[in-house]
């Protein structure tokens, strides 16, 4: 606020400095989307360990490639994840029931929150030890309306992964302790069912438990039910609630599947809309049909029809990895590296940054204990250069990954997103920028606005240069920011409109290193 000077002496007035901070985005959040033994459905629920992930969705299941998945996500690096749990539509929800026995209308019905088998396990208890604490007469005043409430849920194992308590609550609409609102703000794993009962689900001072029943996980999960709705927001769709995700992965339905072609072309529609990159997952039967498995992955890459600009935003890996899993005593099985591939990616991007290519001696497959198929130097040169990125073992250095292009990577496509590491950065640019620019709405379209613009973005741009996002020695060659009358003309004005033209040099990986080797004689003297 400008000051009115009203006597003589000095007046303090502070003035704005015209910069606005742009935030850099995260950008490894990975979105999975699968079948999973619990949890909410067609809900993207942010997860950051796999013991979260285990209290929310479940353990390992061996129909649920996404649990293993998440594991191998974590194991090599990763941080947040988001998961959306898909159920076919005639899973059904399990139901607890507990009930006084007597002739009073008592009987209290808890639905398990989402529908699956899971649900059977959910133990319920009810007891009146609350009313103790009303009185100190003898016998102690009793409150029918008020108990206590237990819940308990295992996983199949036996294990006990989540106890809830509600001390107090009551049948009564008016009180505040009231069991439906009670629920629906702080219990995972119940709601009430129906009416309430008039007064507690047991009678005198004894306790009452119950288990769930009549929960089913339904029938196979369809390409359908990974796709979902758009105006339903459910399956793949069930991303619009989310705020933000950089990585898309999508396990297999079942274990021994693979994820179709027209599954990956809808999800790749949602990457591009929200500028996340998809991973994409090789079939298992490339490698283990007869015939050669590097045509085979050639001639499926060209059956998944991904082409097109749209097809930056993905990035192909092959072949499938083998890793011990402790649900079948041990035994090497056979697994979609989607997950793998993404904790590599967090990993890199902490320990590099975004614009490092993900591949390389560093990018270590942990728990990884073969490939499906060991590619060699030809293999791996013809795969590369159609796009298809390849995982190596190398005798000393392991499982690595071997390849950093993009879908649209091929080398006759001669596509300026080629790798992975130049289209991640541009992509978490256009989100920063997105998100940061927000304040520019509404202001005056004139050339002190162009100007904050320009001092925002180029101090966002300044920061990734001196980090070394870019090519070039010197921050004028690496990256421009233009906002003026030029890019924005008089008529842009008049329609509203602010142009602001972003440029920056990537950095792009050495692919190829050539040693070239010359012998040098012996010089004679003369």
């Amino acid at each position: 606020m400008a000051v009115a000077p009203s006597y003589p002496g000095v007046y303090i007035e502070e003035v704005p400095g015209g910069l606005r901070t742009i935030a850099g985005v995260p950008t490894s959040i990975t979105a999975f989307i699968g079948r999973a033994i619990s949890g909410p459905t067609d809900e993207p629920v942010l997860i950051t360990s796999f013991p979260d992930y285990e209290r929310r969705f479940g353990a390992l299941d061996l129909e649920s490639p996404m649990s293993y998945a998440v594991r191998d996500f974590y194991l090599n690096g990763g941080s947040h994840a988001l998961i959306v749990r898909v159920v076919h539509p005639d899973a059904k929800h399990a139901t607890v029931t507990l009930s006084g026995g007597d002739s009073t209308p008592r009987t209290l019905v808890l639905e398990a929150t989402s529908a699956g088998e899971w649900g059977n396990r959910i133990e319920a208890s009810v007891d009146s030890e609350t009313d103790k604490n009303l009185s100190m007469s003898s016998p102690p005043a009793t409150d029918k309306t008020r108990f206590n409430l237990t819940l308990r849920y295992r996983l199949a194992d036996g294990r006990e992964v989540a106890n809830e308590s509600f001390p107090s609550v009551s049948t009564t609409s008016t009180d505040i302790r009231y069991l439906p609102l009670v629920l629906d703000h702080e219990s995972a794993l119940v709601r009430v069912k129906g009416d309430m009962p008039t007064e507690r689900p047991l009678a005198g001072s004894t306790i009452e438990a119950a288990t769930g029943s009549g929960g089913s996980d339904g029938t196979d999960l369809q390409d359908e039910d990974i796709n979902g709705d758009a105006d339903g927001k459910t399956g793949l769709h069930a991303l619009t609630k989310a705020d933000l995700f950089n990585i898309l992965c999508i396990p297999p339905k079942n274990a021994g599947a693979s994820t179709s072609g027209s599954v990956y072309r809808e999800a790749l529609k949602v990457c591009v809309k929200r500028r996340a990159m998809l991973i994409v997952d090789p079939d298992p039967a490339w490698a283990a049909a007869s015939g050669s498995a590097v045509q085979n992955a050639i001639d499926g890459h060209s059956a998944l029809n991904m082409l097109g600009p749209d097809a930056r935003n993905a990035a192909l890996y092959f072949p499938c990895v083998r890793e011990i899993d402790p649900l079948t005593n041990g035994q090497l099985q056979t697994f979609p590296p989607c997950g793998v591939v993404a904790g590599v990616m967090a990993r890199t991007d902490v320990d590099r940054g975004v614009w490092k290519a993900p591949a390389g001696l560093d990018a270590v497959l942990h728990g990884v204990q073969a490939l499906q198929l060991n590619v060699n130097d030809q293999d791996n040169a013809r795969l590369n250069q159609l796009g298809i990125n390849c995982l190596r073992s190398f005798p000393v250095n392991g499982c690595v990954v071997w390849g950093a292009r993009t879908l649209r990577g091929a080398d006759q496509a001669a596509d300026e997103y080629k790798y992975i590491p130049v289209r991640r950065l541009a992509l978490f640019i256009e989100e920063s920028l997105y998100r940061g620019l927000q304040w520019v709405l509404f202001e005056r379209n004139d050339e002190p606005l162009w100007a904050q613009i320009r001092l925002s973005i180029g101090a966002f741009m300044e920061n990734l240069f001196r980090q070394g996002a870019f090519q070039a020695s010197s921050a004028r060659d690496a990256y421009f920011v233009k906002c003026d009358a030029e890019t924005t003309t008089q008529n842009d004005i008049d329609l509203g409109i602010v142009n602001i033209l972003v440029g920056f040099a990537p950095l792009k990986p050495a692919e190829f290193v050539v040693i070239k080797l010359q012998q040098v004689g012996e010089q004679v003297q003369t």
